[in-house]
């Protein structure tokens, strides 16, 4: 068995950012392009959909059907930009396509359509079903004796809803430990801050609370959200949550930590400029 290098974890990490700068990147460009989205929550989910996508995922983009493969299901659904550039970035998708966001006959629409785009497990939009969905396949995975394992990415504003805490006692109490859940933690929603329209914290002590196992990490340090994966899936008996603290609209300075931009496009000049900061001179050209 290879050892691994404190040379090839750098590697590793390096490569893993320089994923979510590009997906970073095509958010921007794809919402621009489009008028219309969900940038803030697209961009402070970049890190950990791309230390899912590249380095926990077990899939294949040329069989995206493939049955031992594990599931990822985006269940915060307006931020679907996140995962549609990360299906680009990993090949599901041609890259030219995102620019087609939200266009008239255009597979890539606001929120994922499993019948239209490949490597989308579930069409995910109404928010707090995501969690549900992801019990139902990590139990139907352990119920017909596959490997595979089942992530998901949940909003802190959606996990206001009842149907979440309804499908963590599901979880906890078949113990489905091929389960792993990330709390992309901005502590923004569409209305104002998540203290002002519904505080849930402390999230931790309420996940411990329904018999989950749970991590906590700065979401866009990728050492940190790389070690929580991987500690992740050696938890046995019990589902686990990630608790990520991220910052809304992360890489761009006039978006982060600003609710404003949780689903409002950037006109041309904003994109531009947008871009530039993300090291992009010639915004046509990437």
């Amino acid at each position: 068995m290879k050892v691994e290098t404190e040379v090839d974890r750098n590697e590793l990490v390096s490569g893993l950012e320089a994923r979510a700068l590009n997906i970073r990147r095509d958010i921007i460009k794809m919402t621009g392009l489009a008028g219309s989205g969900h940038p803030g929550g697209s961009l402070s989910a970049a890190d950990l959909v791309a230390a899912i996508y590249f380095h926990a995922l077990k899939h294949d983009p040329e069989n995206p059907k493939w049955k031992e493969r594990d599931r990822f299901i985006l269940s915060k659904g307006h931020a679907a930009p996140v995962q549609y550039a990360a299906l680009a970035e990993a090949g599901y998708i041609e890259r030219d396509l995102l620019w087609t966001l939200r266009k008239f006959r255009s597979p890539l629409q606001g929120h994922p359509d499993m019948r239209k785009v490949a490597g989308v497990e579930v069409s995910t939009g109404s928010l707090g079903q995501g969690l549900a969905i992801a019990c139902g396949m990590a139990l139907a995975g352990r119920l017909d004796g596959a490997d595979y394992t089942v992530y998901t990415i949940m909003g802190d504003g959606e996990s206001q809803e009842g149907e979440v805490w309804e499908a963590a006692m599901m979880a906890a109490h078949y113990k489905l430990d091929n389960l792993i859940a990330i709390t992309d933690y901005n502590e923004l929603q569409i209305d104002g801050s998540l203290a002002e329209i519904k505080d849930i914290c402390p999230i931790p002590d309420k996940w411990r609370a329904f018999g989950w196992d749970v991590l906590g990490v700065n979401g866009h340090d990728m050492e940190e959200g790389v070690a929580a994966l991987d500690e992740a899936k050696t938890i046995k008996n019990r589902p686990v949550m990630i608790e990520a603290k991220t910052v809304n609209g992360k890489g761009v300075s006039f978006m982060e930590n600003r609710g404003e931009w949780h689903g409002v496009a950037p006109n041309q000049e904003q994109m531009i400029s947008a871009l530039a900061e993300l090291g992009v001179d010639d915004w046509a050209a990437w």
